[in-house]
């Protein structure tokens, strides 16, 4: 079929139509290895077409050229992209010359964006300007990284959001000292110039900014782009930063908008922005350290929210490793400070579906426990645990083996764990078994006084077992998230 299609572009037989086929064919390793072993070495038609008088014609034997990647094409496709007349095309050479190694060419290529930078084109120019500009920025950012910044900003007076469970924002409150503090329905809004203690706090998933001067921006990409300029992006990032200019973002925009309307929002708003800056903010799909961030609110406006790639957060960097069933570690952190009152420094911990280890890792990290263990039948995530609580610098001894086969020569104070899922299982009936013979060995293994404190799914199936048991008594029930059913049980044992 390869051939068939390239010997009618050799004939001239619908020469664009059969160049569109040919590049999806290409998409496809095999097919582009057997057409490079057909072409042999033989380029001269590729050559020709790069100058053909149709101006598609030219832009898919360039795609097609980039798909190829023969190294030979590089000075080929640049020089037909200088020579190039429409605007439309100009960014498919590129995109073609970006399979390539185009190092030699880079010179040439900060010379053309600073160009493109400071010259007036006509409006009507400007959308294939700005993303002839947006390739040729990311094309030179692959090969020159800038040097990052450094966040300096910890004592600055900051205005924050911190997204947390929806029904537990009260946890984190509760830990905030500083600064002014609230809950609003998706978490805490704080104002506060410590910064640090704000990161020590494990039960909040994504901190993000808020600029002072600008909350909200109109659905409008050129007003936005103003309003956040003038609002003091800039001077917010170059008070929190050491390093020179430019700043790389990325924009998330979180809109009911049709996603052709959305992103051409965006490829708006962030020309504007360049704009306006005059290229002291850049955007970059690859290599930000600033996420601008647009929810669309009620009104039909934007909220404003900055995610810094400067701060590093490294709350659960020990969580190298896991598996499909693992539970999140802010959820596991989340879990272990509501239980905190029952928590004892020193306890006897035993979690029977570790998993990756999660769960005794923040218990720990929350109330020291010793010793600890981790039993799971699935050996794949228990050689994970072992890699993730080393990280941790957390000591736990792991087992790989069923829980309803395992035995010890002493009795624990506690149970902590993530029971296992539906999903992890054939059929309700077994579910059904698997809260009874856990009950049964969980009683088995437990001293007298002892705890359970389980993270659940199947709310009916914890009840029917601690009622049908005089040694059970549920001590606290949370609802952790309503959308998935889930709940936290904290059961006492009493025998």
């Amino acid at each position: 079929m390869l051939r068939a299609i390239y010997e009618n572009i050799q004939g001239g037989h619908e020469v664009r139509k059969n160049l569109i086929e040919l590049k999806k064919l290409l998409k496809e390793e095999s097919n582009r290895m057997a057409f490079i072993y057909y072409l042999a070495g033989s380029y001269t038609l590729l050559y020709k077409l790069l100058e053909d008088e149709d101006a598609k014609v030219r832009k898919n034997t360039a795609l097609i050229m980039g798909e190829l990647a023969v190294p030979e094409f590089v000075d080929k496709l640049f020089e037909a992209y200088i020579k190039e007349d429409k605007l439309f095309v100009k960014g498919d050479y590129l995109v073609a010359l970006s399979h390539l190694d185009y190092r030699h060419l880079l010179e040439e290529l900060k010379e053309r964006l600073s160009f493109l930078t400071t010259s007036n084109f006509e409006e009507t120019s400007m959308k294939h300007i700005h993303e002839e500009m947006k390739i040729l920025t990311n094309m030179i950012l692959d090969i020159e990284r800038p040097e990052g910044h450094t966040f300096m900003g910890y004592d600055e007076l900051s205005d924050l959001i911190l997204l947390t469970n929806r029904d537990h924002q009260d946890i984190t409150l509760e830990q905030i000292h500083q600064g002014n503090k609230r809950i609003f329905n998706a978490g805490v809004l704080v104002r506060t110039k410590d910064l640090k203690e704000i990161l020590s706090i494990r039960t909040y998933s994504e901190l993000l900014f808020r600029l002072k001067d600008v909350a909200t921006v109109v659905n409008d990409p050129t007003e936005a782009a103003m309003a956040i300029y003038k609002g003091g992006l800039l001077a917010f990032l170059t008070k929190r930063h050491t390093g020179e200019l430019p700043y790389y973002f990325r924009l998330e925009i979180k809109t009911k908008m049709p996603l052709d309307k959305k992103s051409a929002f965006a490829k708006k708003l962030a020309f504007e922005l360049e704009k306006a800056s005059d290229r002291a903010l850049i955007n970059s799909t690859s290599n930000y350290e600033v996420e601008i961030r647009l929810v669309e609110n009620k009104e039909g406006q934007f909220n404003v929210l900055l995610k810094l790639y400067t701060i590093k957060d490294e709350r659960f960097e020990y969580r190298k490793h896991a598996v499909a069933a693992s539970i999140q570690p802010v959820t596991a952190a989340l879990v272990a400070k509501i239980s905190e009152p029952y928590l004892k420094e020193g306890a006897q911990v035993l979690d029977p579906f570790c998993g990756v280890g999660t769960m005794l890792i923040e218990r720990h990290k929350l109330v020291p426990a010793n010793p600890m263990y981790g039993i799971d039948l699935f050996g794949e995530a228990i050689d994970k645990a072992i890699i993730n609580a080393k990280r941790a610098e957390t000591v736990i001894n792991f087992i790989n083996r069923d829980f309803f086969d395992f035995t010890h020569n002493y009795l624990f104070d506690e149970i902590f764990t993530n029971m296992p899922t539906r999903g992890g299982r054939k059929s309700e009936q077994e579910m059904v078994m698997l809260y009874h013979e856990f009950f049964n060995k969980a009683l088995s293994v437990l001293k007298n006084e002892a705890v359970i404190i389980m993270y659940t799914r199947d709310k009916s199936l914890v009840l029917k077992e601690v009622s049908s048991r005089s040694q059970c008594t549920v001590l606290e029930e949370y609802a952790i998230s309503k959308k998935e059913d889930a709940y936290l049980y904290i059961i006492g044992i009493n025998q």
